[in-house]
């Protein structure tokens, strides 16, 4: 095993099928190497198809479908929008794109995700202020959905739209149905890292099939019928190109093997370290399954001697790539002094996850020998610290 010590491990790269050639070349041999083609076309079908609902656009990021999806909700200056605050700031960019105001919400620990309690909380002040908003965006955090039923019902008894954030989540399921399906509109990632990749891209999804089909012309520059260019309203430059959409189409062709590797990857993490005292994986909820996009866990200093972030760097120290949860969107400094609904009136939950989660490297192409090298690096540091603490006399 000495011979891999000296190469990094990565949080999640990138996973070829060796299958994206195929489609490039079609596209390269028609000269389909601008925006729009067979590719996109057929990439929008095959995801309508796998997961189940009306529609799909390909479009150039998971940030330019959000983007799309509070347009078509109506959302302007002046308006509010409700975020989950435990994501990456593209989840809540958007909203200001639009130049509304986001109100952040709370994680719950049984997912991680959006909490149904500060939401409801968010939802009577908003109502009884006359101001209820727009949207609210609920994201599923590394592979696991969000509370659904409960965060739905409290949206619909408002008459709210949700858009369920999607983007580290395809392939998961909640109930037996698909994750990305369940709000107004779903948001899909196709980054470098996520578990289906075109490199840079996104999707919005919907059962709505007329406003896919307006997505679909407001990403096109909104360009008019007519035999000229002629615009009537605000477009963006948001399609995806034919080449990208081919490299999309190959890794849909192994989603579920995908889904299968990372989740294998999360068992061996769980087999070989949940028994440490302090270690805590993230949970999965019941009739639900995780894509497991990235293995997560929390550390408890007190128990372990160990803090999330002297992990980390112990991590890199051993040439192995591990980052801290998402810092919560409520503490950043493009959004001070935004309004934030904790889980319990003096309970955090994303705070508390910030401060003592670790993503660990969760690649689907990921070797035994290399998973093996994260597994001895976090068991010597927790061993070298319980030394250090409690050292052997003699």
């Amino acid at each position: 095993m000495n011979q891999f010590k000296n190469k990094k491990i990565l949080l999640s790269p990138p996973h070829l099928t060796g299958n994206e050639w195929k489609y490039i070349q079609e596209a390269i041999e028609t000269n389909w190497i601008a925006p729009l083609g067979p590719n996109v076309d057929a990439f929008e079908k095959d995801m309508a198809s796998f997961l189940g609902v009306g529609d799909a656009v390909a479009v150039s990021s998971g940030t330019a479908a959000i983007h799309l999806a509070l347009s078509l909700c109506g959302v302007k200056t002046g308006d509010t929008v409700f975020c989950s605050t435990l994501t990456f700031v593209a989840s809540a960019n958007p909203i200001l794109y639009q130049g509304a105001e986001p109100i952040f919400i709370d994680s719950e620990p049984e997912t991680w995700n959006m909490s149904p309690k500060a939401l409801e909380r968010a939802f009577r002040d908003a109502q009884l202020s006359g101001r209820l908003p727009k949207a609210v965006i609920v994201v599923n955090l590394y592979g696991q959905s969000a509370k659904m039923e409960e965060i739905l019902a409290i949206c619909n008894r408002y008459e709210v739209p949700m858009i369920e954030d999607a983007a580290e989540s395809l392939g998961s399921q909640y109930k037996g149905k698909k994750s990305g399906t369940f709000g107004k509109f779903g948001i899909l990632s196709f980054n470098g890292n996520k578990i289906v990749t075109t490199s840079g891209g996104g999707m919005l999804v919907s059962n709505d099939v007329e406003a896919i089909q307006k997505a679909r012309f407001l990403a096109t520059q909104a360009k008019d019928q007519a035999p000229y260019y002629e615009h009537s309203e605000m477009g963006y430059n948001y399609r995806m190109s034919n080449i990208l959409a081919g490299i999309g189409r190959a890794q849909l062709e192994v989603i579920e093997e995908r889904v299968k590797s990372k989740r294998l990857v999360f068992l061996k993490y769980y087999k070989e370290l949940s028994k440490i005292t302090g270690i805590y994986f993230m949970p999965e909820l019941a009739e639900t399954l995780s894509n497991r996009w990235l293995t997560t866990l929390t550390i408890d200093e007190k128990l372990t001697g160990v803090s999330a972030t002297e992990l980390i760097q112990s991590f890199a120290n051993d040439l192995i790539e591990a980052r801290h949860v998402w810092k919560p969107l409520h503490l950043q400094p493009l959004f001070k002094g935004t309004k934030y609904y904790p889980h319990e009136e003096q309970l955090s939950i994303s705070e508390q996850l910030f401060t003592t989660g670790i993503c660990l490297p969760s690649g689907s192409n990921m070797a035994n020998h290399e998973q093996l090298r994260v597994i001895e690096s976090l068991k010597k540091t927790i061993m070298e610290r319980v030394k250090m603490t409690h050292p052997i006399s003699g």
